[in-house]
């Protein structure tokens, strides 16, 4: 099987939360090639401070599969995890997490908390980044640039 990226996907899902006015990150999660839960920033609109991309797309995909954890399940996302969601990917047991910017403030992954290489962490996925950096780079420095403009 050769490797397919989703990160058009995850990107598509970041431009509708900007459209809709939420900071523009998406996340999709995959299994066996398939797209089985998508997800978009909604904390704004769902009022709801854990309604990151990450978290809805792992909801999504928990429901569709009838099941709390995602062992085998690959989640892209556009923006580095914070650490609340890198413990969400920790406990559903995500085997594969790409994403495409860094997040030097509030990362969990590479930077900040670093949760995956905690003791306590459930368990440590396979973490490939730089996915679409670029592409989700802009989009969130446009969306910045305009709340400030």
């Amino acid at each position: 099987m050769s490797f397919t990226s989703f990160m058009k996907d995850a990107l598509e899902q970041a431009r509708l939360a900007g459209e809709a006015g939420e900071v523009p990150v998406g996340a999709v999660v995959v299994r066996g090639g398939e797209i089985i839960g998508r997800g978009r920033n909604a904390t704004r609109s769902g009022c709801d401070p854990s309604a990151h991309a990450e978290i809805v797309a792992i909801r999504a995909a928990c429901a569709a599969l009838g099941q709390d954890r995602l062992s085998g399940c690959d989640l892209y996302v556009t923006l580095e995890p914070c650490a609340m969601c890198a413990g969400a990917i920790a406990h559903a047991r995500i085997a594969r997490l790409y994403f495409g910017a860094a997040d030097p403030k509030s990362g969990g992954v590479t930077v900040g908390a670093r949760v995956f290489e905690r003791a306590q962490s459930h368990h440590a996925p396979e973490v490939y980044d730089g996915i679409g950096a670029d592409e989700a780079s802009a989009l969130l420095k446009s969306f910045f640039a305009e709340k400030r403009g």
